[in-house]
């Protein structure tokens, strides 16, 4: 009894060819179009994703850089008493800042420059007796709800704010995605900075670091100081101007 050489079937390998055949015809049958917008898709998403890094950072520096913004964040930490009115504080100033950060950009209402900037300094001015009033271990309206000045003035900080993406002069199809990761960078850089000065606090208490006397009603009379003369200055800016 002779036996049949092993080895693959006709019929199997017929099937196998055929099928071979088939995939490599479709293959080269895919037009080049439906490769190139897989790749185009990427191209969009990647420039999207560099245009809200480049938002994000814009939003970080313009806080950071604003020196009359970080001295009124200042003031309200240092008359803030306890952790949960700190995180109170800081939400209602953001909040504030963030619905006139929107209104503006968006064009729905804007506030005159030279004004504003007199009246963003006097926010300072206003902190500067309370944070005396705190050191002394008095109370004060401002001192019971320091929310309620976050949130108060914070409005008048998001105007401020604006400035900094209505000057770009985006096209309206830019706006909403550049608002949104602008005022992201303005919280990572308030955040930031929150965090860098409740670690210094936290590091004097810990070294017991003696300080002269004169050290810790030094801040109170900086910011006082400070939003006096800018009051005085751009006040006197805005009158000019009327010329």
């Amino acid at each position: 009894m002779t036996r049949r050489p092993s080895g693959p079937k006709p019929a199997a390998a017929v099937l196998a060819l055929g099928i071979f055949v088939a995939v490599a015809g479709a293959r080269e049958a895919v037009p080049a179009s439906t490769v190139a917008v897989p790749l185009a898709t990427m191209e969009t998403t990647l420039d999207s994703l560099m245009q809200s890094a480049v938002f994000l950072r814009l939003g970080v520096e313009h806080i950071l850089t604003g020196v009359d913004h970080l001295l009124f964040v200042l003031g309200l930490l240092l008359i803030v008493r306890g952790w949960r009115m700190l995180l109170k504080t800081i939400t209602a100033f953001t909040v504030a800042h963030s619905i006139t950060l929107a209104i503006a950009t968006l064009g729905w209402a804007s506030a005159p420059t030279a004004p504003l900037n007199a009246a963003i300094a006097l926010s300072i001015l206003f902190l500067g007796p309370e944070m005396v009033r705190a050191r002394k271990g008095e109370t004060s309206l401002a001192i019971e709800h320091p929310w309620a000045v976050a949130f108060a003035f914070g409005l008048l900080h998001g105007f401020g704010f604006a400035s900094g993406l209505v000057t770009l002069g985006l096209p309206r199809s830019e706006l909403l995605p550049a608002l949104l990761f602008f005022n992201v960078g303005v919280e990572v850089g308030q955040l930031f900075f929150v965090g860098i000065v409740l670690l210094l606090v936290r590091s004097f208490r810990l070294l017991e670091i003696r300080w002269p006397r004169w050290a810790g009603w030094f801040p109170a009379y900086l910011v006082g100081s400070l939003g006096a003369f800018w009051t005085l200055q751009r006040t006197v800016m805005m009158f000019t101007d009327l010329r």
